[in-house]
């Protein structure tokens, strides 16, 4: 994947990291934005969103997680790849992150070959799903615009998706009924297999539930198969036309 003019914005108050993240990501070919707080990252929002944001969770005017539930708030910036920086020793943190709708976190210290290895995987991903053709998946009481990423309940509520939330989903509805493992979860919506008491594909599932009215204690539409993974329990009907 080409990376000439794809922008990033990196988000984080400690200024040796903005400095060399932004030499080592300007030579991968991107144009690098860094911001040192959260009011700093709303205005350059406001003067041009990036195509992928780095957020760090410990900011000193407002934490991470606040921005992101901000981003996530806005249609237009609904589906903005997000990876969260946290702390290596606070589990919660990324529990948290994915939770509000973070498409990935790496914990500090980090390597930035690392990073630069989940940004591609993230752009790889939305340029993909930027390429299909014109389509709409009914399933359930859903229905799915391919290209626009917009997901409408059959009682006319629009439910805005992250990027992490339409991958895993689109995963599930090209595969229905088909018991999908965590590896391959992992696989197709990060780039990457999962790390031992890694709960990213776990709480993507539980975050795609509750985007699907599907929280109660037995899910009936993604199903968990213990000791195997999730199931997608519904017939997906592929269909060609423009919603409004």
């Amino acid at each position: 994947m080409n990376q000439a003019g794809r922008s990033i914005l990196l988000v984080d108050d400690d200024q040796e990291i903005r400095e060399l993240l932004d030499a080592y990501l300007s030579r991968s070919g991107f144009q690098v934005r860094t911001v040192a707080d959260g009011a700093q990252f709303r205005d350059a929002m406001a003067g041009g969103p990036a195509d992928l944001v780095i957020l760090d969770v410990m900011l000193p005017d407002e934490d991470g997680f606040s921005l992101c539930r901000w981003v996530r708030g806005h249609q237009r910036l609904a589906q903005l790849p997000i990876i969260m920086l946290t702390a290596s020793s606070d589990e919660a943190d990324r529990v948290i992150g994915l939770e509000l709708g973070a498409d990935d976190y790496l914990a500090k210290p980090f390597s930035p070959r690392e990073l630069l290895a989940r940004i591609k995987a993230l752009l790889r991903r939305v340029q993909f799903s930027q390429e299909r053709t014109r389509e709409v998946l009914l399933f359930d009481e859903w229905r799915l615009d391919m290209v626009s990423r917009r997901l409408f309940h059959q009682d006319g509520e629009e439910v805005l998706l992250s990027g992490a939330d339409f991958a895993l989903l689109k995963l599930f509805l090209d595969h229905p009924q088909q018991i999908l493992d965590r590896d391959t979860i992992a696989n197709a919506t990060r780039g990457r297999e999962v790390m031992p008491l890694d709960r990213i594909v776990d709480m993507g599932v539980s975050r795609l539930r509750q985007r699907l009215r599907d929280t109660g204690k037995c899910p009936r539409l993604i199903r968990t198969v213990r000791g195997s993974g999730y199931l997608l329990a519904a017939q997906v009907v592929q269909h060609h036309d423009t919603l409004g």
